[in-house]
Formats: C-alpha cells, sequence, structure tokens
C-alpha cells in the first residue's frame, strides 16, 4: 500500500513539475501571440494545445465556464475535460452527453441524418448493423490493404524524389479505394477531396459557426447528393457484378430490408465517405510531419517499412499520431443536469446545455493513466490510444484506418534520406483551412 501510495504522490509531482513547464512556455509565447495579434494561431498547434492540457491536468481537470467556446451548436456554457477516465466516462455516458452533429448531418442529406449523428435507438442499430454488412471487417485484409499497398507504391515509384503527400499520393489512393472498393467513381479527384472535406470542416471543425465555410460546404453537399444519386440510379440501371460496397447495399434493398431505399444508401455512403478522405489525408500528414521531427523514430518506421513489417511500422505511425491527432477534442452536450468524476475531489456538476469538449489528445497524455506520455514509444498498447473517438460513437472505419495508413505511407517511409523539402514547401500547408492541402518531401535518388 505504502509502495502504492508513494507512486501516485509521484505521479501527481510530475503532473505538477509539466504544469509549472506548461505556464513557462504558455506566458512568453502568448505574450508575443498577443502582441501580434495571432493567438487563435497559437492555440491551433497540438504542441501549445498539449502545454494547455497539462496546465489543466494538474490544476483544473474539470474546467466548467459559463462562456460558450463553440457557436456551431446551441449549447449554453463550455466545460473542458482533461482526465483519460473523466474524457472516456463522457464519452461512455451517451444518455448524459449526447452527439450534437444531427442538425447539420440534415442538412448535408436534405432530409434524414445518418448514424454518426445518432443517439443510441433502433435506428442507431440498423443503421451501423446494415453498413457493417456492407463495409466489412475482413474486406481490410482481403481487399482494402491490397488496393492500398499497390496504388501508394505505384505513385512513389513514378515520383522524381519529390511528392506533395496530401496532392499527390493521399488523395490519389483514397480516390481509388472510393473509386474500386466503395463502387462510387464520379467527380475528380479534387471534387471528392475539396467537398468531402469541407462537409467534415463543418461539422466537426467550425467551431466559430464561419458563414463562408456554411455556404461552401451545403454547396459541397448539394453536389454531392447529386453524384450519389445518380451513381446509385446507374447502377440499378446497369448492374454489374463488382463485389463492393454499393452493390452490397443493393443486395440488401432487393431483400426487402428496412433502411437500404436509395436515400438510406446514399446517406449512409456520404457519412462514411465524409469520414474517410479527410480522416486518412491528414492523419497520414500529421504522423508523418511527427515522424520527420524524430530522426530515432524515423529511422524505427524505415527499418520497419524496409523489412514489411507493418505491426512495427504502424506502431511508429500511430505513436506519432498520439502527439497530433486529427481531432485533439470530441465534443458532446449535456442533455440535463449532471456530474463527472463523482465522488473525487476533482467532481464538478455539469449544467444542461453546457458543450462538453472531451479532450483525447490530453487524455492520452495523462501520466495517471500512460506511462511516460511525454516519450515517443512504439511499445505502447492501444489501449493507451483514442486517436478516432471512443465508446458508441468512435469511428465506423476505425479499423480500416489502421491498416490503410500504413500502407500509404510505407513506400514512401522505404525510401533512403526522407526529409522535408527546403522552405515553405516542407511545411504542412492547410491553405486556410484545418486540412494539409500540402506537404512535400524529399529523398535521395
Amino acid at each position: 500500500m505504502l509502495r502504492s501510495l508513494f507512486a501516485a504522490l509521484r505521479i501527481r509531482l510530475v503532473m505538477l513539475g509539466e504544469a509549472g513547464s506548461a505556464l513557462g512556455v504558455l506566458v512568453p509565447r502568448g505574450l508575443r501571440a498577443w502582441r501580434g495579434g495571432d493567438l487563435a494561431a497559437l492555440f491551433a498547434t497540438a504542441e501549445t494545445q498539449r502545454h494547455v492540457f497539462a496546465l489543466l491536468r494538474a490544476i483544473w481537470p474539470n474546467l466548467v465556464l459559463s462562456r460558450r467556446l463553440i457557436a456551431a451548436y446551441d449549447n449554453t456554457g463550455t466545460a473542458i475535460v482533461t482526465r483519460q477516465t473523466d474524457v472516456t466516462e463522457v464519452l461512455e455516458r451517451e444518455a448524459d452527453f449526447a452527439v450534437v452533429y444531427e442538425p447539420r448531418m440534415r442538412a448535408i442529406t436534405d432530409g434524414e441524418s445518418f448514424f454518426l449523428g445518432m443517439q443510441d435507438s433502433a435506428a442507431y442499430a440498423r443503421d451501423v448493423s446494415l453498413m457493417r454488412l456492407a463495409v466489412r471487417r475482413d474486406d481490410v485484409a482481403q481487399r482494402v490493404v491490397p488496393t492500398v499497398a499497390a496504388r501508394a507504391g505505384t505513385i512513389v515509384v513514378a515520383a522524381p524524389g519529390r511528392l506533395d503527400v496530401p496532392a499527390e499520393l493521399a488523395l490519389p489512393v483514397l480516390a481509388h479505394l472510393v473509386a474500386t472498393y466503395f463502387g462510387t467513381p464520379g467527380p475528380t479527384q479534387r471534387d471528392l477531396a475539396e467537398g468531402t472535406t469541407l462537409m467534415f470542416w463543418w461539422l466537426f471543425a467550425d467551431l466559430g459557426a464561419d458563414k463562408a465555410v456554411t455556404r461552401r460546404a451545403l454547396a459541397a453537399a448539394s453536389a454531392t447528393r447529386s453524384w450519389l444519386d445518380a451513381a446509385i440510379a446507374d447502377r440499378k440501371a446497369t448492374p454489374t457484378e463488382a463485389d463492393d460496397v454499393l452493390n452490397r447495399c443493393l443486395a440488401l434493398q432487393r431483400a426487402g430490408t428496412p433502411g437500404m431505399d436509395d436515400l438510406g444508401i446514399r446517406n449512409n455512403l456520404i457519412g462514411l465517405l465524409i469520414g474517410l478522405v479527410p480522416t486518412l489525408s491528414k492523419a497520414s500528414v500529421l504522423a508523418l510531419a511527427q515522424l520527420l521531427d524524430r530522426p530515432e523514430a524515423l529511422a524505427g518506421a524505415h527499418a520497419a517499412a524496409r523489412k514489411g513489417d507493418d505491426a512495427v511500422l504502424a506502431a511508429h505511425l500511430f505513436e506519432a499520431l498520439r502527439f497530433d491527432p486529427v481531432n485533439p477534442i470530441i465534443y458532446r452536450r449535456a442533455v440535463n443536469d449532471t456530474e463527472i468524476a463523482r465522488g473525487t475531489l476533482r467532481a464538478r456538476r455539469i449544467p444542461a446545455g453546457t458543450m462538453v469538449l472531451a479532450a483525447n489528445l490530453s487524455a492520452m497524455f495523462d501520466p495517471l493513466a500512460v506511462e511516460a506520455p511525454e516519450r515517443f514509444r512504439s511499445d505502447r498498447p492501444w489501449r493507451d490510444y483514442m486517436l478516432w473517438g471512443y465508446g458508441m460513437h468512435a469511428c465506423f472505419g476505425a479499423h480500416i484506418n489502421r491498416a490503410v495508413i500504413p500502407q500509404m505511407l510505407k513506400p514512401l517511409l522505404a525510401l533512403p534520406g526522407l526529409r522535408r523539402a527546403e522552405g515553405a514547401a516542407g511545411q504542412v500547408d492547410g491553405g486556410g483551412s484545418p486540412f494539409p492541402q500540402h506537404f512535400t518531401v524529399t529523398w535521395d535518388v
């Protein structure tokens, strides 16, 4: 018991030390950003967010504010939850902390929601079950991995010692996957990337309710609906024997399965494509950027890629992504007056209507739950990661994500002397959005 007590005390002292270090970093940086009028840009970086969360975990692990920080969805205030135990509690308690995306999802479909925006219900269970029949777990090894590996390898072999990763690798690979596995070839690669990115941005990252983002996302949604409606109608008019997601959905429709009418198929495909294209493109870029800043980790990933050791390669990439995940927070809204961390000194009452920011980035760096969180380690258990949500609304395609990212980057990481391009080209460029548009790497030819 004494050993456990001392271990707990040591960890809390470490947390206080991290908080002090975070203050030492945040204060001068914050003053410089404030003087330059660029505070928003400062807090948009994962490094700064990690410092903020280190401070909160030690001092205010569950911070409740009357101020609304998110304008995109109705709420009465904000709670920021930073300890891993409390983050998982929020995401597990679906009845108390609800997903909020339904109004915007209905706007995207111009009608019904899709399951990412639904609470636990018969409709949610039906739609998830149906899409798992169409997007099967065994497809990952049999269909998805070979498709991605072949396309990525072809692209890298043809590249002249220089590659813009999102534009010339990730998006072409994902567009090919959409066409061949989902069975929905339609718009140009550019239209697919831009449309799904805008809709994802509007649903999950447009916290300030930007009118320009709204306008562009709704236009992209209209175009996507038209494209998918045409793809479904064309497939029904000219059937094929292809074993793809669309044909599987149409087989369920012919069997009279509820929820598999044309609109149901289209709406669920929209949801899947929104979750696939921008997420995997961004995750690949962020993970690669983190590796390139860590020579030892990059060497480990390079050796694994050269040997064809997919498990070790994946371990390096997901550890890299832990330092800069696609989403640093997952937000929910309190359905009623409730409490989190009950029975602890950090217990807080959460008023109904409060937007709860469950900080998954913080959870992955909580020293009370994660061993040596500030160290880059490729031997971590998967339970340390919260890269694509948690609980009932964890990313539907998480198993696809875990397979696609390593296979997409494997031929690139196997190259000798892989490094950032010089100058601005070697920096991740979002082009005014939260999603990487350009990031150029070079290697020894």
